[in-house]
């Protein structure tokens, strides 16, 4: 018979956490005791930040049935009372055991609490004749329970929101007290950090807004939802749209960020929890549809920021937020990706701090600033995205090329269909079809400007990206697109972007081309400042501001440009080019509901994404 290893007998206190990252907690052997009372990107145990809503208690009204203010929507959840909520495994918890004192004196006791700077983000629970009970810092471990050795579980009550005032740390200490002097033991956890998703990491569901009414504009949108359907069920995704019905803001891209948080489960398979994260912009009351009907079990809501005047509201919606994909450069590394995000390099303007001290203090997704001073919306979704790749890297850049864009005008007029029509989209609700021709739009010497400064400017955000990241010239996907400043200027080109996605007033003019059809997404707020004469916007739509629904599987939206000889000059061209990168491109009608409001079909989406992958290195 094979020999049986004998229990571990501690001789003074020993309390052990999963810091090898591997699921469990070895009170058995030596695997978890070195590195316990630091943490480091090696070693180090996680635990979870504890604000989904397991049991879906979280009330959306008052006792009056008014709505809870932003601030009372925020305070609830699952780490917001002294239970144990939702699953009976209590899977939410990470866990902790101490090792088994057998020789304690009779009479001895034990205390295990959190101390330091993370003992007020922190609480304990011990199991007990199989149920969780809370443990407080005051409470103890019988003699009995020191002897046979405790089970414990710990949650972090917040997010790491600020790493100036809490950088996520938290100690927990294991004290016995008995028969001579006390005696402590240590160990140091980390709260998981929210992070973003990048494109490497499938879709698994995709969130749409779906507004009311009856007029033209409403009909035309609920057909874009519709359409949208058929594109994410061709594309694999089994899970159906989630659609946002209650404020009317169509922006889904801009009021949310999906996020994550993850610790080792068992088996090694990571327990994640996804967070949603509101954006800055807490005078959008579409943000408050994330905790009334996304939150939930293993589902929280994030909210930084103020309400308030903001005259770079734009900046702080989260289509100005996108994530590099993993990678490493030098002695630097993100395992998780890095966050880029527009600023104004002309005025000095950034997203609102809150949210970049946030972004920042979880540590892993350092962000990255491009200039957008020369967009009018001026968000990062507009010129650049990231694409996977069968190469040794993973991924690719993928940028609108104005370049190209302007060529396979010039490419059509030299050919002699110069007096083709530039856009071969219909009248749409109350608004009539452009109707300039390929030779009046190379004719206007400002709309060679505006592509010019465009060309330029995304080239210069390129050589950002190309230095941050490693990324070679072989490596970008080029995508021709166009720019125009957004005012109808003298050229007489109509550019049907007169409506700004740049602040609650904005989001108002939006709404009155929209008739009836529903509410403004921007509630009452301040107006946002009036886009500079140079900022540009997507001319034809920005097929670069589309959706990646698989891995293979690209969805921009319908161009619209010249047809000439039954195809459209500008889809053949995109199709193309995505194809050289691997990808079957489809097409959706976006420009009556969202390109006019100068966005596209990204910024009318967002995304659900695996969370699977361990953002901790392999043990």
């Amino acid at each position: 018979m094979a020999d049986t290893a004998a229990p571990v007998r501690a001789k003074a206190p020993d309390l052990r956490a999963d810091v090898n990252r591997d699921g469990r907690v070895d009170v058995e052997g030596d695997s978890d005791t070195s590195g316990e009372n630091t943490w480091t990107a090696q070693r180090g145990a996680v635990l979870l930040p504890n604000i989904d809503d397991d049991a879906k208690r979280c009330p959306v009204k008052d006792s009056r049935g008014r709505p809870l203010s932003d601030a009372a929507l925020a305070r609830c959840n699952d780490a917001s009372d002294t239970k144990v909520n939702g699953a009976k495994d209590a899977a939410d918890l990470a866990r902790l055991r101490t090792v088994p004192l057998p020789d304690a004196a009779d009479g001895s006791r034990g205390t295990v609490k959190a101390v330091g700077a993370g003992a007020k983000k922190a609480r304990l629970f011990v199991k007990r004749d199989g149920r969780w009970a809370l443990l407080k810092p005051t409470d103890k471990l019988t003699t009995k329970e020191l002897r046979s050795g405790v089970e414990l579980g710990i949650e972090a009550t917040d997010v790491v929101r600020d790493a100036g005032r809490w950088n996520g740390l938290v100690t927990v200490r294991f004290t016995v007290t008995g028969d001579g002097p006390s005696r402590s033991d240590d160990v140091v956890l980390r709260t998981a950090p929210v992070l973003t998703h990048h494109h490497l990491q499938r879709a698994q569901e995709v969130l749409v807004t779906r507004i009311k009414g009856t007029g033209e504009y409403g009909r035309a949108q609920r057909k874009f939802v519709k359409d949208l359907a058929e594109q994410v069920r061709a594309a694999g995704i089994a899970k159906p749209l989630t659609t946002f019905t209650k404020y009317g803001d169509v922006w889904a891209q801009d009021f949310v960020e999906p996020g994550y948080a993850s610790m080792p489960g068992p088996g090694g398979k990571p327990r994640t929890m996804r967070v949603l994260i509101r954006s800055a912009q807490l005078d959008r009351p579409a943000g408050r549809e994330l905790f009334e009907k996304l939150r939930g079990p293993d589902v929280g809501v994030v909210q930084v920021g103020k309400a308030g005047a903001d005259e770079e509201w734009t900046l702080n919606s989260m289509g100005n937020l996108e994530t590099i994909p993993p990678y490493t450069l030098g002695d630097k590394s993100y395992p998780a990706g890095r966050i880029i995000q527009g600023y104004r390099k002309d005025t000095g303007s950034k997203p609102a701090k809150s949210m970049r001290t946030f972004l920042k203090s979880q540590g892993a997704q350092d962000p990255l600033l491009l200039d957008t001073s020369w967009l009018a919306v001026g968000h990062v979704d507009e010129f650049v995205q990231f694409l996977p790749a069968d190469t040794g890297r993973g991924w690719r850049i993928g940028v609108a090329d104005p370049r190209a864009g302007v060529e396979l005008l010039r490419k059509a007029q030299r050919e002699g269909h110069g007096g083709q029509k530039m856009f071969s989209v219909p009248r749409g609700p109350g608004i009539p079809a452009p109707k300039e021709t390929i030779d009046k739009v190379l004719g206007s010497a400002k709309f060679k400007a505006d592509n010019k400064l465009a060309a330029e400017r995304i080239e210069a955000n390129l050589a950002v990206l190309k230095r941050e990241t490693g990324v070679t010239d072989a490596e970008i996907v080029r995508v021709p697109g166009l720019y125009v400043r957004d005012d109808a200027d003298s050229s007489g080109l109509s550019s049907s972007r007169k409506l700004r996605r740049l602040g609650p007033d904005s989001l108002r003019a939006f709404n009155q081309l929209r008739g009836d059809d529903g509410r403004s997404g921007s509630g009452t707020g301040s107006s946002s400042r009036a886009a500079a004469a140079w900022q540009n916007s997507a001319y034809v739509p920005g097929a670069v501001n589309g959706v990646l629904l698989s891995p293979t599987r690209y969805l921009a939206p319908k161009q619209w440009g010249p047809v000439i000889g039954g195809k459209d000059i500008f889809t053949e061209a995109v199709t193309s080019v995505y194809a050289k990168a691997g990808f079957t491109t489809s097409y959706i009608d976006d420009w009556y509901t969202y390109h006019i409001g100068m966005g596209e079909v990204h910024c009318g989406t967002n995304t659900l994404r695996d969370t699977g992958t361990p953002w901790w290195p392999k043990a």
